[in-house]
């Protein structure tokens, strides 16, 4: 791999399973019910980017509220949504400039300068979802913040992360593709 570098057949999709990871990872934020849980008992109140659920009592029928009638659960869900749709396109972007032969590398840039779009996106959504949910929905108890909002700051993360390794990844093009001779810093008297 050392050798080769991104030119190696297995090496280069590396980046893309990356992403493909990050898609992973934003399907289960979409969909997990974890986004706020009761912490301690009783536990009554669990929340989704979608939805909030609290019921009466530890053994009670949930009863759930859509979020969608907010204003503020519509704009969390729109962003952290378009962060999402974001990444699925570039993780497609990326299958397709690692599959040619030869890589593209304005065009990895320019999936870079996408992903820290879409990480915007991401982070907008998930800081409007706390803020406003904490204040202006009614919980009992000691709530936190779960699993599938820790997914969706994981996604935003890998979106920053990978937007800054897919913008610098052309300034080392002749590195990567063995244009450059070996420099040795050891000369035989």
């Amino acid at each position: 791999m050392v050798k080769y570098g991104l030119d190696y057949t297995r090496c280069r999709w590396i980046l893309p399973l990356l992403l493909g990871i990050g898609v992973i990872f934003g399907i289960i934020a979409l969909a997990g019910r974890g986004w706020l849980e009761s912490q301690t008992l009783p536990y009554v109140h669990q929340a989704s980017l979608w939805e909030s659920c609290s019921r009466p009592s530890q053994g009670g029928e949930w009863n759930c509220e859509s979020l969608m009638g907010y204003a503020w659960g519509r704009a969390a869900a729109a962003t952290y949504l378009v962060g999402f749709l974001l990444l699925v396109i570039c993780f497609a972007l990326a299958i397709i400039a690692f599959a040619i032969d030869t890589l593209r590398f304005n065009f990895i840039r320019g999936i870079g300068g996408l992903l820290f779009v879409a990480a915007v996106f991401s982070v907008m959504g998930l800081v409007i979802y706390p803020v406003k949910f904490s204040s202006e929905i009614e919980m009992t108890g000691v709530n936190m913040f779960s699993w599938a909002y820790g997914f969706g700051w994981t996604t935003a993360i890998m979106e920053i992360c990978l937007g800054f390794f897919f913008c610098c990844l052309p300034n080392y093009e002749d590195q990567i593709l063995g244009n450059v001779k070996p420099t040795y810093f050891y000369s035989s008297p």
